[in-house]
């Protein structure tokens, strides 16, 4: 198969989909490996290492969706993306296609097989190509609050870690999964106060029991996250719904009641965020706003900031899928693999996943029995 892997064009959007390990890998399987020119520039691989690991290096993103037959990306195709694509062409990437209708509509025409990484689920309900991005995006919450919450960028001046005789800073995540786990590991390792609130007992179980009770572990619910909102310094929405818009858990007049100066940070905002006062998202260049004297960082593609780690960790995740879906050809290798079934998002103009269907009231095709 003729396997495309363009430069993404998504504001400060460094990674790439595919490491020259990667390209490797592919050639040695019999594929081809076309790579936009300077694809990798960003993640500090040259046009030269992707050469001598074996694929063909094209000028333009353009050559690169003519001539492959499967396109890997990192990010959604954006507007300027969209006439690229054309019938039976598969889209192996983060779709996030929940709170985007005018993506979906597009993908929808264009006649693609789309297939998310956000939504390759395995049957214990793993999801293991966005797990690397969520343990990254999860790290780097507590970094980017711990500095949003500096007195120069807007925040209450509080050190995390506090020092001796001072209190520690209190950080509340929302949301026990992947991204609330990591992201609890490096606020304990910063040394604040850490709560974590989930609706699994069983999880909230687990966590208690790999920190050894070191964090406070609460049932969450409207009661208990207004409580712990209300005398936090850092709030990270960690909440995930697979594939599907997140639920606005912390509300406006929770926000409100907030210490001025205090953090938000919404690691789903690509799936609506969780977050009800994160009204659009940011980038990397103008990553927050403040509101109701709250600081709000909502930047959409948080890993893109450490784009040579996030490479190399999503290229680990999603090399063995790529080389099924190019030996096999997507339906066979879907139809052999119901971890990749579940990915299937967009199939020849039909809406696939349910998730997505029922955010934008649209009409709802199981995959299944499609072929």
């Amino acid at each position: 198969m003729i396997i495309g892997v363009p430069k993404e064009i998504k504001a400060q959007e460094d990674r790439v989909s595919m490491t020259p390990a990667g390209v490797d890998a592919c050639v040695r399987a019999g594929h081809t490996v076309l790579v936009e020119t300077a694809a990798g520039n960003g993640s500090g691989f040259t046009d030269d290492e992707y050469l001598r690991a074996g694929a063909k290096i094209l000028k333009t993103a353009r050559e690169v969706f003519e001539k492959s037959a499967m396109i890997v990306k990192v990010k959604e195709p954006l507007p300027e993306e969209f006439g690229l694509l054309r019938p039976d062409q598969v889209l192996f990437t983060y779709l996030h296609l929940a709170p985007d209708p005018e993506q979906t509509e597009a993908l929808l025409k264009a006649g693609v097989i789309g297939i998310a990484y956000e939504t390759v689920q395995l049957s214990n309900g793993a999801l293991p190509l966005l797990s690397p991005m969520s343990e990254i995006a999860g790290r780097m919450a507590v970094q980017v609050g711990a500095f949003l919450l500096e007195r120069t960028n807007g925040g209450r001046g509080v050190l995390l870690g506090g020092v001796s005789g001072v209190e520690k800073g209190r950080v509340v995540i929302v949301g026990g999964g992947n991204v609330g786990a990591s992201a609890a590991k490096i606020a304990l390792g910063m040394g604040a106060q850490v709560t974590v609130l989930d609706i699994s007992g069983q999880r909230l179980a687990y966590l208690d029991d790999i920190f050894s009770s070191r964090i406070q572990t609460l049932m969450s619910n409207s009661y208990n996250i207004e409580a712990a909102v209300r005398d936090a310094d850092l709030v990270i929405g960690a909440v995930l719904v697979p594939g599907g818009r997140t639920p606005k858990l912390v509300k406006e007049y929770m926000v409100k009641e907030m210490k001025p100066g205090a953090v938000l940070v919404d690691v789903a905002i690509d799936q609506g965020g969780s977050i009800e006062t994160m009204d659009r998202c940011t980038t990397h260049e103008n990553p927050y706003f403040i509101k109701h004297g709250v600081v709000h960082y909502s930047v959409a593609n948080m890993p893109g900031a450490v784009s040579r780690t996030s490479t190399f960790a999503l290229t680990n995740a999603t090399l063995p899928y790529v080389l099924k879906l190019a030996g096999m050809g997507a339906e066979a290798a879907m139809k052999a693999d119901p971890a990749l079934m579940k990915g299937l998002n967009i199939y020849k103009g039909k809406l696939t996943f349910a998730g997505v269907a029922e955010a934008q009231e649209r009409e709802y095709t199981p995959a299944e029995g499609l072929f």
